[in-house]
């Protein structure tokens, strides 16, 4: 009984030994110190009395359960000295992916910013867009009502031309003429001027020309063009001026001591129906004519007016 008694106590011991070990207590040298000093306390020296009573079988079963007890320890001991190892591998484990997480929090803090700054840009930069746009489309809107309005206008000038063009259509005016129809010869001088007759006549498109009093008479109100030219030899001067309705406008002139003498002179003219233009020769000059048609007289019509246009001008 008394056998049994020491064998619980060893056990409580053994197992507070543990505990204690667990909690990072003791090694393994240190605990079998800790059951010795449990044992002697628990197994006091004994009178010769006492252990005479102690039976043999119950010293033989103690020492077997001290002995078993001692090698499961043993074993505990270098099980928790591994998991401890064990625990600082992990600790350590830990510490490094606390380090490798701070840094990694780190990183993604500076993210964050980076990416708040860029859409920061991001917005401006839409804003910007937006503005550009709307002036994109303005100039757009702006461009496409002056082309309206360029259109219209053509078209209105267009329509006024095509109206113009069909009233004349029956109207084209032009003509051309030399001086001398055949053989070559001079005209003058004179004492006084004198109107000239192209008798050589090109063209005469309209008829507005006469080549027998050398005068061309408008059949419409319009602008036309109309030009000289006069050719001679010196010493005497070669002069002829362009007239209208009694007026002179233009004058071709050349003068050299000798030699050939040459000139022209062009105009154009606002015409009302029924004016008329011809070309008077100086007094006291000459122009030579011959099959080469040095001297001329042209005219044609540019286009015709309305009388709000001549109000314009």
């Amino acid at each position: 009984m008394k056998g049994l008694v020491c064998l619980l106590l060893l056990l409580e011991t053994f197992v507070c030994v543990v505990q204690h070990q667990v909690d990072g207590g003791l090694n393994e040298n240190e605990i079998s110190q800790q059951l010795r000093s449990e044992d002697g306390r628990q197994n006091p020296p004994q009178t010769d009395t006492l252990r005479d009573e102690a039976s043999t079988d119950s010293q033989q079963n103690y020492h077997l359960f001290f002995t078993d007890i001692h090698a499961a320890l043993r074993e505990l001991t270098a099980t928790v000295t591994e998991q401890k190892a064990n625990i600082r591998e992990l600790t350590a484990t830990v510490t490094e992916q606390k380090v490798n997480i701070r840094e990694l929090t780190a990183t993604v803090t500076e993210q964050k910013t980076i990416n708040r700054e860029l859409t920061a840009t991001v917005t401006e930069q839409k804003t910007n867009i937006r503005e550009l746009t709307a002036t994109v489309t303005e100039q757009k809107v702006n461009i496409r009502e002056e082309m309206n309005k360029k259109n219209d206008e053509i078209s209105n000038l267009t329509l006024s031309q095509v109206e113009l063009r069909k009233e004349n259509r029956d109207r084209e005016i032009a003509f051309s003429a030399g001086l001398i129809q055949s053989g070559d010869g001079y005209i003058g001088p004179f004492t006084s001027e004198i109107t000239l007759t192209y008798r050589n006549v090109f063209t005469n498109i309209g008829n507005a020309y006469n080549p027998i009093t050398g005068v061309f008479t408008a059949p419409l109100k319009g602008a036309y063009m109309f030009r000289i030219s006069v050719f001679g030899h010196g010493p005497t001067h070669a002069a002829a001026s362009i007239y209208k309705n009694g007026e002179r406008v233009v004058t071709a002139f050349a003068h050299q001591p000798q030699n050939e003498l040459n000139s022209s002179n062009g105009v154009v003219l606002i015409l009302e129906v029924g004016d008329v233009v011809y070309v008077r020769l100086w007094p006291n000059t000459r122009i030579f004519d011959n099959d080469n048609n040095h001297s001329t007289f042209s005219g044609f019509l540019l286009f015709p007016l309305r009388e709000q246009e001549l109000c314009r001008m």
